[in-house]
């Protein structure tokens, strides 16, 4: 299985992060790809970060820049939550809370109609 997966659902793009730890080496080529996705002007973008049981600072950092980019595109990105780690990331980060957050796949597609 890769580590990363793109999916189309209509006009909404899904990066699946298929890692347990997301951290500062695959931050790099996540970032690449989501830079990607800016550029061809994707206005819906959900990253589905559920399987992470980890992510370090430096993943995040990436996150929260593909989400200033895209939204200066006039897009939204939203996030899929691992379960465990969100809500502790939550309570001792504000990072986090500058993203639309949702505890399904579905609910965070069905979050753009």
């Amino acid at each position: 299985m890769e580590d990363f997966e793109k999916k189309i659902e209509k006009d909404v793009v899904i990066e699946v992060v298929n890692l347990s730890r997301a951290t500062w080496k695959e931050a790099i080529q996540f970032k690449a790809i989501l830079e990607e996705d800016i550029e061809k002007k994707f206005r819906k973008l959900v990253v589905d970060i559920s399987q992470c049981e980890f992510l370090d600072s430096t993943f995040l950092g990436t996150l929260v820049l593909a989400k200033r980019s895209i939204n200066k595109i006039g897009g939204e990105l939203k996030i899929v939550e691992p379960p465990s780690v969100f809500k502790v990331l939550r309570e001792k980060t504000s990072t986090l809370q500058v993203f639309d957050s949702y505890k399904s796949l579905e609910d965070a597609v069905d979050s753009f109609k």
